[in-house]
């Protein structure tokens, strides 16, 4: 492809532009190509699996981490994993599995590397002119007009920090947890890892056995799971109740996590203020043992900071020399108008989609990948894909189908995909129920392969 001046755009014709080649990115690549659309995918490293690639800025991931959905309910539909891998297989494999399928289904040739986007603009007939720079020097070089275009640059890259109270003057070290890499950090030190996610729980796990002292700040109790119930996954268990009613499943859960696990409450910590699975799930089956054993020591929410120490919500103090802040991160989307993705105040500057994927302003703009659940992702976004090249497809052959059809997915979208009752925090703004939102994603694809079979 020549390089074209940003004033003029070079019309790609019906091609899809796929901003990101992350698993969200690959996944969008494969499945439009499947379904005959040529695809130009930009990415702004060096090398795929977005997140994934702890070699990349701003990634995740830190030496120990692994998989929290066993490797049956992670893998993609069309392309299981390995038989001989581990149940939850560590972030390299994860990596080399990406790298596996893009490989198997040959993505990399419609990948450009080095390449960041600029800007998006909505141009006529639903088209989108695409400013595209290099991502190493930052010049911008080329404009491209694109059918669609759909944005998978993945939502756990730009680190979200709270501001305390005193913070600015703490004596100690403060990091994101997106800084963390391994425990070599921790030795000698005193350690407070802020944050009660599932990151925040493995690195107060590694703080645990490497530091001098390991204080852990979390806002809420929480019901945690361990990785493997009854000698078998925890999420593999829960699938194989997926035929009970979900009030009595739920129920059922609890009562096994009460049993198995224990009260909460016992090892200092604040009883869940919530049902099981009305907040993200806590997959780590560690943490309560080294509470147990004097390695952690639980703490509530942080109230401020004051010179060497830090006040918690209960009057106690702390003295760290390091604070790990393992609080999230923002979805960001600095090359797109906010309103093409629907966000707005009320929103906490989170897009505000159709069923999780569909702009609200445009038919042809797509967010793939932008959600959590409390299930393994990847299936949930190979589908997500599925839909986009479909509907693409409706769109391009019946016009009027395809207005009847975005009518439906609003009304699809309605109420949401979250568990009944999920506690109202930013955190949660991308969650969905992985059962609901499989199912919801399913209905959308059996109507618009009916309305072209109707064609």
């Amino acid at each position: 492809m020549s390089e074209y001046g940003v004033d003029a755009a070079y019309d790609r014709g019906d091609a899809v532009c796929v901003i990101g080649a992350g698993a969200s990115g690959l996944l969008a690549v494969k499945n439009l190509r499947e379904h005959g659309f040529k695809v130009d995918c930009y990415e702004r490293d060096t090398g795929i699996g977005g997140g994934w690639n702890i070699r990349q800025r701003n990634s995740p991931m830190y030496a120990n981490a692994h998989l929290i959905s066993s490797r049956p309910l992670t893998e993609f539909p069309d392309f299981p994993m390995p038989d001989d891998w581990p149940d939850y297989p560590h972030h390299s494999k994860v990596l080399a599995y990406l790298e596996r399928y893009a490989d198997h289904f040959g993505l990399r040739e419609h990948i450009w590397f080095g390449s960041e986007i600029e800007r998006i603009e909505p141009v006529e007939h639903g088209r989108f002119d695409v400013v595209i720079r290099s991502a190493s020097s930052g010049s911008a070089g080329r404009r491209l007009r694109y059918a669609a275009v759909v944005i998978a640059n993945g939502h756990n890259w730009d680190p979200f920090m709270p501001e305390y109270p005193g913070q600015q003057a703490f004596r100690g070290q403060i990091l994101h947890s997106v800084s963390y890499q391994d425990s070599t950090r921790f030795r000698d030190r005193k350690v407070l890892v802020v944050g009660g996610g599932n990151s925040g729980c493995d690195i107060a796990c590694e703080a645990a056995v490497s530091a001098d002292t390991c204080w852990h700040s979390t806002r809420r109790g929480y019901w945690y799971t361990p990785k493997y119930l009854f000698g078998r996954p925890a999420d593999q268990v829960d699938a194989g109740l997926s035929w009970l009613p979900a009030g009595l499943k739920r129920r059922l859960t609890e009562f096994t996590l009460r049993r198995v696990v224990g009260d909460p409450t016992r090892f200092g910590l604040p009883a869940p203020d919530h049902r099981f699975k009305q907040a993200h799930p806590i997959v780590n089956g560690h943490v309560l043992h080294h509470i147990g054993h004097g390695a952690i020591v639980p703490k509530p929410d942080v109230a401020r900071f004051d010179g060497r120490s830090v006040v918690f919500t209960d009057g106690t103090t702390a003295e760290p020399d390091l604070v790990i802040m393992a609080t999230g991160y923002r979805p960001r989307f600095d090359f797109c108008d906010p309103e093409l993705l629907g966000v707005n105040r009320d929103t906490d500057g989170f897009p505000k989609l159709f069923a999780q994927l569909f702009s609200p302003a445009s038919e042809t703009l797509f967010v793939a990948g932008l959600l959590q659940s409390d299930s393994g992702i990847f299936p949930l976004v190979h589908w997500q894909t599925v839909a986009i090249a479909k509907w693409l497809r409706v769109r391009a052959s019946d016009p009027e189908r395809a207005k009847e059809f975005r009518g439906q997915v609003i009304t699809e979208s309605e109420g949401g995909y979250a568990a009944p009752g999920m506690v109202d925090s930013p955190r949660h703004r991308l969650e969905v129920s992985g059962d609901r939102y499989a199912a919801s994603i399913g209905r959308i694809i059996q109507t618009l392969d009916n309305g072209s079979e109707a064609k």
